[in-house]
């Protein structure tokens, strides 16, 4: 049997594929943005616009500064100071000393781990105990003066210490360690005494140090100097200064 010869045309059983759409150029409709897209890229051109104004403003200090809306803000509700008390002081501070004492005190239960029960605090006291001689207490015969001599002899009670004045922005708690019952306990109840005690404490210690440290002979010589002083300027030549015992 013969073939039929190949036809040159497609057969309508199978028609031309047509051209795919990526082959062909888009239009210059089909290129240009709608009218949204325009709008878009408007908005934000001028709104960049306006920030680098503002920028350069107030880079030359035309705009005045912008406050942070979320910043940090401290009132102060504290109420006026009460005078509670006052008195005359008859006494001349000589000298002062100024101490440090780290104060380690721990409170624990005996028989009870200390996981349970246990409260220790590690603190750094910085405090200043003053050394006066305290003029009040003179009696009549304290002060014998010649005027033909010119000479003075002074008794004078011993030089006293003040309490130790913490300076609490020196002193600070290094450490504080609590069992699980003080820490349970701290939660529902806050007890300033324990901290109190510790300030008691190294105010203890400071004082102790202070009266062994010296200062009491250095405000007895600087006690003499100034009475020495004080007197050479009203024409007294001799001035003689005894300290009562302490």
């Amino acid at each position: 049997m013969a073939e039929s010869p190949t036809p040159d045309h497609p057969t309508s059983e199978y028609p031309a594929v047509p051209d795919r759409p990526e082959d062909s150029e888009p239009t210059p409709e089909q290129v240009r943005p709608s009218g949204c897209a325009r709008l878009l890229i408007f908005v934000g051109f001028v709104f960049a616009l306006i920030v680098l104004t503002c920028f350069g403003l107030r880079a030359v200090n035309v705009l005045p500064s912008f406050d942070n809306p979320f910043a940090e803000e401290t009132t102060d509700r504290s109420q006026p100071v009460l005078l509670q008390s006052m008195r005359d002081l008859h006494r001349y501070v000589a000298a002062d000393g100024t101490f440090q004492v780290i104060v380690d005190l721990q409170e624990n239960r005996d028989n009870i781990p200390d996981f349970l029960v246990n409260r220790r605090t590690l603190f750094v006291g910085s405090g200043t105990v003053e050394t006066y001689v305290d003029f009040s207490a003179l009696s009549g015969d304290a002060l014998k003066i010649d005027e033909e001599k010119k000479t003075i002899e002074l008794t004078l009670p011993a030089p006293q210490h003040s309490t130790a004045a913490l300076d609490m922005q020196r002193s600070y708690v290094v450490a504080e360690e609590r069992g699980l019952f003080n820490r349970i306990g701290d939660a529902f109840a806050n007890d300033p005494a324990k901290q109190q005690k510790v300030y008691q404490m190294a105010q203890e210690r400071i004082t102790e140090a202070a009266r062994a440290s010296g200062l009491d002979q250095r405000a007895r010589d600087n006690t003499q100097r100034m009475l020495e002083s004080l007197f050479a300027r009203l024409g007294y030549t001799t001035v003689t200064v005894t300290f009562a015992a302490p």
